[in-house]
């Protein structure tokens, strides 16, 4: 479980390629001695396990599920990754629940000023829009953010400054791709409201303040 806040800016050293999956090595300035093998780490967004790790660096298995959901699989030696160790219980939760378990990608389709900060259009799917909602919370890359914005073919996300500096976003370019995860609270409820039984709706919902 993760909070969307992103501790340390890493760099991929390598990713290599093994079967269906891959191995993947991240140089990173996380205090490492702190972390067990066996662990958890999100990888811009994507929840590794680290099963070997050395000076400034980790490694993690990548599974063929993640290669395939995720950009994990088209990183690169040199490209920056946002990171984040899993939270503790006794933690603050700074941003939101955050699984780590990245439900597709989208495309960063505009960058545009706003103040000292910036607005991303990220384009994405319907089967991730569809459980994202106005002043909701979504994880791109692993970053906790609040969607500022629907529109027809994505959403709109507002950046502070701190953001931009402090992760990968203040390097994205147009047409980058970015790992999107959805709320788990959404996801839940879109399920309940599509089962037979259920006994959630819309009016349900806006009679108890949740929509």
């Amino acid at each position: 479980m993760f909070t969307g806040l992103i501790e340390n800016v890493g760099t991929i050293a390598s990713v290599d390629r093994r079967g269906n999956g891959a191995l993947v090595c991240v140089a990173s300035a996380l205090p490492l001695e702190e972390i067990a093998l066996g662990e958890s780490i999100a990888v811009s967004g994507a929840c590794l396990t680290v099963t070997s790790k050395g000076a400034g660096r980790f490694t993690a298995d990548v599974s063929a599920e993640t290669l395939a959901r995720t950009t994990i699989g088209k990183k690169k030696p040199g490209d920056r990754v946002n990171l984040e160790r899993a939270v503790a219980l006794n933690g603050r939760l700074g941003g939101h629940l955050v699984y780590g378990h990245v439900d597709g990608t989208g495309t960063l389709a505009e960058s545009k000023p706003s103040g000292d900060g910036r607005v991303f259009h990220i384009r994405a799917d319907p089967n991730i829009m569809k459980y994202l909602v106005f002043k909701g919370s979504v994880a791109i890359d692993g970053v906790s953010l609040t969607v500022s914005s629907l529109r027809s073919d994505g959403f709109e996300v507002a950046l502070i400054p701190l953001t931009l500096e402090w992760t990968t976003f203040g390097n994205l370019f147009t047409g980058h791709q970015v790992n999107i995860e959805t709320d788990i609270i959404g996801k839940y409820i879109h399920k309940f409201m599509g089962r037979e039984d259920s006994t959630v709706s819309i009016n349900f919902l806006k009679d108890h303040g949740f929509a």
